[in-house]
This record gives C-alpha cells, sequence and structure tokens, in this order.
C-alpha cells in the first residue's frame, strides 16, 4: 500500500530524537511512549505508524492535529500534506505548544504546519472543517465536536476508551466507524457539559 510506504518514508526522515526533553533523548529510538512535561507523552513509534496509516493522509489535505504534543506528530503530518496541505496543530499546555512550534520550525522547511493553543473548553477547531484529523488522547466517548470538523470524504483517528477508532466521514455527510485494536493513551480534556 503506498500510504503504508509513505509513513515508513517520513518517519524515517523526522526524527523523534529532535522533539524530546534533553534527559529523553537517549530512549527516541525504543517503541515506548515517553514523558514530555505536564503528564503528557511522545507516543511510541509504533503507534503512531499504525494512527498515521489509518488516517492515510493525501498529499494537499488539510489536517487537524490534536494533542500535539511535542509536535513529532505534526511534523509528519506536515511532510505526508506537503506544501500543497496544511496542518493546524494544537496542545492544550501553552508551553508544550511554544516547545512544539520552535521544534516543528527546526525539522524543516514546513511553513504550511502550525502549533498553537487550544482553546479552552474547545476542542479542535469549532466552525471549521479538514480532510484529517489526528487526536493523540484518550476520549471517554466518540467526540462530537471533532466528528463534525470531519469534512465530507474526510478521515478521523481518535482513541475513545483506548479502542482506537477510525471515523469516515461519507461524501453524502453520513459516518461510520471502525474498531482497530487497544492503546493506552493521556486522557482528552473534552468539552465541558452543556446546560
Amino acid at each position: 500500500m503506498a500510504g503504508t510506504d509513505r509513513v515508513a518514508e517520513v518517519m524515517r526522515r523526522v526524527d523523534r530524537r529532535h522533539f524530546l526533553p534533553r534527559d529523553q533523548r537517549r530512549w527516541a529510538a525504543d517503541d515506548r511512549p515517553l514523558t514530555i512535561g505536564h503528564g503528557q507523552t511522545n507516543s511510541q513509534p509504533s503507534t503512531v505508524a499504525a494512527m498515521l496509516r489509518l488516517l492515510d493522509v493525501p498529499p494537499g489535505s488539510r489536517v487537524l492535529d490534536v494533542g500535539a504534543g511535542s509536535g513529532w506528530t505534526t511534523a509528519l503530518l506536515a511532510r505526508l500534506v506537503g506544501p500543497t496541505g496544511q496542518v493546524v496543530a494544537l496542545e492544550r499546555h501553552a508551553d508544550l505548544a511554544a516547545r512544539a512550534a520552535a521544534s516543528v520550525r527546526a525539522s524543516g522547511r514546513t511553513p504550511w504546519a502550525t502549533v498553537g493553543t487550544a482553546e479552552p473548553g474547545a476542542l479542535g477547531v469549532p466552525g471549521q472543517v479538514f480532510d484529517r484529523v489526528l487526536v493523540s488522547a484518550s476520549a471517554s466517548a466518540l467526540p462530537t465536536s471533532l466528528v463534525d470538523q470531519v469534512a465530507p470524504g474526510g478521515r478521523m483517528v481518535v482513541p475513545v476508551r483506548h479502542t482506537m477508532v477510525l471515523v469516515v466521514r461519507d461524501p453524502d455527510g453520513s459516518v461510520r466507524t471502525t474498531e482497530h485494536g487497544s492503546y493506552t493513551f493521556v486522557p482528552l480534556v473534552e468539552d465541558p457539559p452543556q446546560g
């Protein structure tokens, strides 16, 4: 599958070590999550690869990266979409977002990828739609506010109660979900209850 080869290639080209705190870099080649501060982690490479393969990111697509953390997934997505695409990455911790933005800038000339601080009480960018949505934190239920941000023909990969879920929005707007194994993630900070 071409998408599988592209994921392996970008993971070879984007060195995980450059996205880790100095005290974690010696373990960059290990297939395990590594701490980056604030109780957050840089996900293990095999998990990231599985998520990116499910996401099936074509060149030129517009991607939302929720829970950008260290910025490693943002840089990988930037390479997958290329200069005709766009990656909008959000991280809820301002200092992690700033470090991630600096790491993404340092990883190569990818001005089409940006990292910002998530708006409190909101998931993603309400009111906008994306061809692909990657969520790197575990939701307690399928987050409808993020499903709403998946464009017709688009896909979202999100862990829900530690089960990896692929969400596909068909061209007619209908939504299908499939489950793809069990994973452990930090929890997604979700929208406060409405009322």
